[in-house]
């Protein structure tokens, strides 16, 4: 069988070549830069304090060197025509004598405190009962405990104004009249430091809470002392307490004397023994 004849419309059309695909271009990179140190913060200050400094040490000692090549210059002569006396140094032996002892406040205040206490009164004898009166000095918060019902705010008080000792004495008559008599002494650092504790003692005695209750009376010749009567204290099956106390002060010493009894206390009782302990201060 013979092929087919093949029938041709014209020449086969020719394919176009595809178009090579265009690169785009690669952005261009960003310059490299090298980086910036920072600037340590405060250097400008620091240069500035260590030229201050400097500046300082140097002026000083500059200002040493100068002064340690000058001559000495004397001081003018402590003069206070006033307060001389004599007008004339004393030839020797002819100073004055010291003052007695008798006169001189300062001399016996700085002996034996347990000397200015009153002495014993007749028909009275020693009261061994009272605790750490052994040697005749009681310590600050012995003190605080046997005679204040606020004995940590007295023990504090006493320690702040600077107290120096306490002189103390204990005495019984009969089966239950007893007195205590304590001196406090406070030190010369402390300015007025006995007037000072006195005067706060009698500021709360006419309260009754911790007080007597009432206003007292004064200690004749004293100028600065009351004694006082308490309201008797009564418990269920317990005798009554009565208490009195006196307080005054001379000089950096207080006296605080005190008298207890189961009987009523007079007046006349406290009066003579704050008077007795007066006299010897």
């Amino acid at each position: 069988m013979e092929p087919k004849d093949t029938i041709s419309d014209g020449p086969a059309p020719v394919a176009e070549p595809e178009a090579a695909p265009v690169a785009e271009p690669e952005p261009l990179a960003a310059p490299v830069t090298e980086p910036v140190a920072k600037r340590p913060r405060g250097r400008t200050a620091l240069i500035v304090l260590a030229a201050a400094v400097l500046g300082i040490a140097g002026g000083t000692a500059v200002g040493y060197d100068v002064q340690a090549k000058r001559a000495p210059t004397p001081l003018p002569a402590l003069s206070q025509p006033g307060l001389a006396y004599p007008a004339k140094a004393l030839p020797p032996g002819k100073a004055p004598d010291p003052l007695p002892a008798s006169r001189d406040r300062r001399v016996r205040t700085d002996g034996d405190l347990r000397k200015l206490l009153a002495d014993r009164p007749a028909g009275w004898s020693d009261d061994d009962s009272v605790l750490d009166l052994g040697d005749g000095y009681v310590a600050p918060d012995v003190y605080a405990r046997c005679c204040y019902k606020e004995e940590g705010s007295m023990y504090e008080y006493f320690l702040e104004y600077d107290i120096r000792r306490i002189a103390g004495a204990a005495w019984k008559r009969g089966q239950y009249r007893t007195a205590e008599i304590y001196l406090v002494q406070f030190g010369s650092g402390t300015v007025q430091g006995a007037q000072d504790f006195a005067e706060g003692q009698l500021a709360y005695m006419s309260g009754s809470e911790i007080g007597a209750g009432n206003s007292g009376d004064a200690i004749k010749g004293s100028g600065n002392g009351r004694y006082y009567l308490y309201e008797a204290e009564r418990k269920p099956g317990y005798l009554p307490s009565y208490h009195a106390r006196a307080t005054v002060y001379r000089g950096d010493i207080a006296a605080d004397i005190h008298l207890y009894d189961t009987a009523p206390i007079s007046k006349k009782d406290i009066r003579t023994l704050a008077e007795r302990q007066l006299e010897r201060l």
